[in-house]
């Protein structure tokens, strides 16, 4: 029986407790850390020739990584340390002013920016509707590096909602999941 169901009875006997939420299993059970092979592929080419869209089609079917970091929620103690801490996402501003929301393809990438860094593992178009919600515009990838890549403006939005970037004979084709 598995016990994320399993409620004890005074006498100490397991009993399926049917009126008590479970957790869900966590959402990529399989998740090394590793960046996924296709999303290697993908930048490798992207570095030989900036064509986005072959990154895109392979973001659209994997997950990345966001960092969350401590930030300060108030005053330090009279000892210096933090009185209180948030996690938060990490935006990033831009020369230009407009801000993105960091992601990183795999756990190498995340350290290489910061080995403190805490990686929540989320699909690429829930981070995109996460860089919508804060008022993002764009999600910055691998900012340290091996490959960095933004995405942007349509590109974002597509993502956000949901699509699939797709190649057809015709070229590439955003396609509704619903």
């Amino acid at each position: 029986m598995n016990d994320r169901n399993v409620a004890r009875s005074d006498a100490g006997s397991r009993e399926p407790a049917a009126d008590r939420q479970t957790w869900p299993g966590p959402a990529f059970p399989d998740d090394d850390g590793s960046t996924d092979a296709a999303v290697v592929d993908a930048l490798a080419s992207y570095e030989a020739d900036r064509d986005l869209r072959p990154v895109l089609t392979a973001l659209t079917r994997s997950r990345v990584l966001v960092p969350v970091v401590a930030v300060l929620a108030g005053e330090r103690a009279a000892d210096g340390s933090d009185k209180q801490a948030e996690m938060a996402a990490v935006l990033m501003t831009g020369r230009d002013g407009r801000n993105a929301l960091l992601a990183f393809t795999g756990l190498e990438a995340l350290r290489r920016w910061d080995p403190d860094a805490r990686p929540v593992p989320v699909p690429f178009a829930q981070a995109a509707q996460a860089a919508r919600s804060e008022g993002a515009a764009a999600v910055v990838l691998d900012i340290a590096g091996p490959v960095r890549t933004v995405v942007t403006d349509a590109d974002l939005t597509h993502s956000a909602d949901g699509s699939v970037l797709t190649r057809t004979d015709a070229g590439y084709v955003w396609v509704d999941r619903t």
